[in-house]
């Protein structure tokens, strides 16, 4: 029993496939066309904080961050779904899959602590301005991203570790369209209480934690902005920091939803839809509200576009 079922989960196949038959063509053009916009608008946001000495500063280093974290999170599934769009067998390696996760949990893992230093930086620049220089040096920017990467592929690292030890029985129908923890655990016919239960226990730490520290952030920053007697400065303040609120609501609403799942668990489409918005629109989404809300990122877009002009 034990070498049917190990042959049996050496390949997948992604059940969500089946439901899209009718509109596999137009489904095809709809993911290209937002992974193209998220790959176009997250590395024009790199472009530009590495080419505009304006833009060169704590604030948009973790900008730039959060739009390579972007494109890393929608390059692990979409290439794939782009592929199975194309086949008639909508099918992964088992060792595939485990990847695909692992790298998936990986960069989910790192958005809400990246969200959170932002959100520290914009409490030092508001709260504290004349430590700014200070709090925010060049050499403790470097040590907290690389703190951020490794600390949600710690996370991911746990959670693949303990999905690799599951047993699915022969089953070897994904209840999705990508490969992720969740499903793995709907699939498993072994007990999923310790998956479970390290799920709730991290999420406190990779979620909830950091969630918790921007909204402290923002207290102490909505403080500060009230005492600002003058209306310009108001606004100012509260223009540095709205991009980055819209990002936190849009960005940790959504992992929320999709990894802290009713024990029932979703219907097939509403899973499908929900882990779509979290893995392609949101990493589309970001760096739209980051250029659309802040005119030192359009500043320097328009900096940019005049220089090619000219060449």
């Amino acid at each position: 029993m034990d070498s049917y079922n190990q042959t049996q989960r050496t390949e997948f196949i992604f059940l969500a496939f089946s439901r899209l038959q009718n509109n596999q063509v137009q489904l095809f053009l709809v993911f290209l066309a937002a992974y193209l916009a998220t790959l176009m608008g997250n590395f024009m946001i790199i472009t530009l904080v590495l080419l505009d000495s304006h833009l060169q500063t704590p604030m948009y280093f973790f900008l730039s961050q959060l739009s390579c974290l972007d494109i890393c999170l929608s390059s692990v599934v979409v290439p794939k779904i782009l592929v199975n769009f194309l086949r008639q067998h909508h099918t992964i390696s088992y060792n595939q899959c485990l990847a695909q996760a692992f790298f998936l949990v990986g960069f989910a893992g790192c958005e809400p602590t990246l969200l959170a230093v932002m959100a520290y930086d914009r409490y030092a620049a508001i709260c504290q301005p004349l430590h700014y220089a200070h709090l925010m040096r060049s050499k403790l920017c470097i040590q907290l991203s690389v703190a951020i990467w490794l600390w949600g592929f710690l996370d991911s690292a746990i959670h693949v570790a303990l999905a690799s030890r599951l047993e699915f029985c022969g089953n070897n129908n994904v209840p999705h369209i990508f490969c992720d923890v969740p499903p793995l655990l709907k699939m498993a016919c072994s007990d999923t209480w310790v998956n479970e239960l390290t799920n709730h226990i991290t999420s406190i730490f990779v979620g909830l934690g950091p969630f918790l520290f921007i909204i402290l952030s923002y207290f102490c920053i909505l403080a500060s902005i009230l005492q600002i007697h003058s209306n310009t400065g108001r606004r100012k303040a509260f223009s540095t920091c709205a991009s980055h609120i819209a990002v936190v609501l849009v960005s940790l609403g959504n992992a929320f939803v999709n990894y802290n799942q009713p024990s029932a668990g979703y219907s097939l489409e509403v899973d499908t839809l929900i882990s779509t918005s979290f893995c392609i629109v949101t990493p589309m989404l970001n760096p739209l509200i980051y250029s659309l809300r802040n005119k030192e990122v359009k500043g320097a877009l328009r900096k940019l576009l005049s220089c090619w002009k000219i060449a």
